[in-house]
C-alpha cells in the first residue's frame, strides 16, 4: 500500500496505477522523458539514415513531418520506434490521469493526452497547476491513495444480477463509441487518421471500463477482459455490417487492441476513485470528436517509394521486351494474394515510345501506366492515370466497399531500370511510388511497403523466368 505520506518510486510513479503524482513528479517526468525519448530517437535516425531529426519533427501533431525520417531509414526502425514509444504513452496517460485526481480535477482529463495538438496543452496546464487533493489526502480525500482491488478481486456489490448487465452495457456503449468515431470520421469527414486507429479505441475502452465498474467492483483483470470483449465485438459489428473485411481487421488489431486495453486500465482506475462521480469523466468524450475534425484539416498526404530488384542470367535488351510487356503469370500460391490482395496477372502496352500507354492487369482490375521515359534498353517510366481496388475484401457478403479502398491507398507513378552486369546479366529494378493517406502512416508503411515489394517480386521474378526461357531457347 502507498500511504499518503510515503515516497513512491519513480517506478511507481510511471507505471504504477495508485501514487499520487505531485506538481514536480509530473513536470521532471515529463520533461525528463520526453527528452530521453527525443535523445535516443534522434540518435537511431543519424545511426542508420544520417538523418537529423529535429525537435520539430518530434513535437509536432502534424504526423507527415516526422514521416520523413522513417522515409530514410530501415523497415525495422518503425517497428522498434512503435515498440519503444509503448511504455512512454502508458507513463503520460496513467501520470496525466493521477495528476488530473492529485490537482482536484477529473481524472478523464488525463486521456487527453492522446489527442494531437491537445496533448501538449493539457500537460502543460497540468505540470502548471498545484497540488490540491495530495495535501487533503489524509482526510481520505484522495481516492488514489487507496489501494486497488487485487486482480479478479470483487467487492460485496459483485453478483450475477448485477455483473453481467453492466458488462453488456460497458460493451455496447464501447462499441457505439468505436462506430461513432468511424462515423465520424470515415463517412463524414473521408479521413483514416491516427485519432482514429489510436485514441478512439483508448476512449472506448475507457468507457467500457468505467461503465462495467459501475456499480460492480471487477478488479483490473476482469476489468481487461471485459473492454477485450468489447473490441472483439466492434470487430464483428464491422463484419457483420459490411463496412469492413477481416484482413483490414487483423491489421488494425496491432494498434487497437494495446490501446484499447490502455484505456480500460485507465478507466478501471478512474472508477475505483470514490469521489469522482460518472457524469465527471462523460464530457471528456465530447473532446474526441473534435480531434478527428481537428487532425483531418491538418494532415497531408505522405508519397513512399518501393524499391525492388533481380538479377537476370540475360542481356539487357531480352529483358527489355519482357518488361514493357509480359505474358500472364501462374495463379498466386502466397496465401495473401489468394486471401483477396490485389496482384499483377499480365501487361501489354499499347503504342511505342513516349506517350505510349502500359496496361498492367490485376486480380481486381486493371492499371493504366501512360509512359513518361521510354529509354531502351535502359529505362521505362511511367504515371498511373487509373487503378483499381488495392484488394478484394474478405467478407461474408460476396463484395463489400469500404471507403479506404477509395483513394486511401494509391500509386502515382511506376519506374523499371535495367541496368547491364558482367557476364551478360542484367540488374532489373522496379520502383513504385505512392500515397498513403491513412495515420500513422509510419505504421500502414509497413504493411504497404510489404505489400508492393512482393508485388514487385512477383512481376520480376516472372520477367526473369521469360527472359530466361528465351535465351535457352
Amino acid at each position: 500500500m502507498t500511504s499518503p505520506s510515503a515516497s513512491p518510486t519513480w517506478f511507481s510513479l510511471w507505471f504504477g496505477l495508485r501514487s499520487p503524482v505531485t506538481q514536480m513528479a509530473y513536470a521532471l517526468s515529463g520533461f525528463g522523458l520526453m527528452a530521453l525519448k527525443y535523445t535516443v530517437e534522434a540518435g537511431l535516425f543519424w545511426f542508420v539514415a544520417g538523418h537529423h531529426y529535429t525537435p520539430l519533427e518530434f513535437a509536432s501533431p502534424l504526423l507527415t513531418q516526422r514521416q520523413a525520417a522513417f522515409d530514410h531509414a530501415p523497415g525495422w526502425v518503425v517497428w522498434f520506434v512503435l515498440l519503444w514509444s509503448l511504455p512512454f504513452v502508458w507513463i503520460a496517460v496513467a501520470m496525466s490521469v493521477r495528476r488530473a485526481q492529485s490537482a482536484g480535477f477529473s481524472p478523464s482529463i488525463g486521456l487527453m493526452v492522446l489527442l494531437p495538438v491537445v496533448n501538449f496543452l493539457v500537460m502543460f496546464f497540468l505540470a502548471a497547476v498545484p497540488d490540491r487533493s495530495i495535501k487533503h489526502a489524509s482526510q481520505g480525500d484522495d481516492a488514489l491513495s487507496e489501494p486497488l482491488p487485487a486482480a479478479g478481486a470483487s467487492s460485496d456489490r459483485v453478483g450475477p444480477e448485477t455483473a453481467l448487465p453492466s458488462a453488456l452495457v460497458a460493451i455496447l456503449a464501447g462499441i457505439l463509441c468505436l462506430l461513432g468515431a468511424l462515423g465520424l470520421s470515415v463517412y463524414v469527414l473521408h479521413d483514416y487518421g491516427t485519432v482514429l486507429f489510436f485514441a478512439s479505441p483508448a476512449f472506448a475502452g475507457a468507457l467500457t471500463a468505467l461503465l462495467a465498474n459501475r456499480p460492480v467492483d471487477r478488479g483490473l483483470q476482469q476489468t481487461l477482459l471485459v473492454v477485450l470483449g468489447m473490441l472483439g465485438c466492434a470487430g464483428l459489428a464491422l463484419l457483420l455490417f459490411a463496412l469492413e473485411g477481416v484482413i483490414c481487421i487483423l491489421m488494425a488489431t496491432p494498434i487497437v487492441i494495446p490501446m484499447g486495453l490502455l484505456g480500460g486500465a485507465v478507466g478501471y482506475v478512474i472508477s475505483a476513485s470514490r469521489s469522482v462521480r460518472l457524469r465527471e469523466s462523460l464530457p471528456c468524450l465530447a473532446v474526441l470528436p473534435l480531434a478527428i475534425w481537428s487532425e483531418s484539416t491538418l494532415r497531408e498526404p505522405t508519397v513512399r517509394s518501393v524499391r525492388s530488384s533481380v538479377v537476370i542470367n540475360s542481356t539487357p535488351d531480352t529483358v527489355w521486351q519482357q518488361v514493357i510487356a509480359f505474358p500472364e503469370i501462374a495463379p498466386p500460391d502466397e496465401w495473401y494474394f489468394r486471401a483477396g490482395i490485389a496482384c499483377p496477372t499480365s501487361a501489354r502496352i499499347d503504342g511505342e515510345g513516349v506517350d505510349a500507354v502500359r496496361r498492367c492487369v490485376f486480380t481486381t482490375g486493371e492499371f493504366v501506366e501512360p509512359i513518361t521515359v521510354w529509354n531502351p534498353p535502359h529505362q521505362l517510366a511511367f504515371d498511373v492515370s487509373s487503378q483499381p481496388e488495392p484488394m478484394f475484401e474478405l467478407s461474408p457478403y460476396h463484395h463489400i466497399h469500404p471507403p479506404h479502398l477509395h483513394g486511401t491507398f494509391r500509386s502515382t507513378q511506376g519506374e523499371f531500370r535495367l541496368v547491364a552486369l558482367e557476364g551478360g546479366q542484367t540488374r532489373l529494378e522496379g520502383t513504385t511510388w505512392y500515397v498513403v493517406e491513412m495515420g500513422p502512416p509510419a505504421y500502414w508503411s509497413l504493411w504497404t511497403d510489404a505489400v508492393i515489394h512482393r508485388i514487385h517480386l512477383r512481376v520480376l521474378e516472372h520477367i526473369r523466368e521469360q527472359a530466361e526461357s528465351t535465351v535457352q531457347q
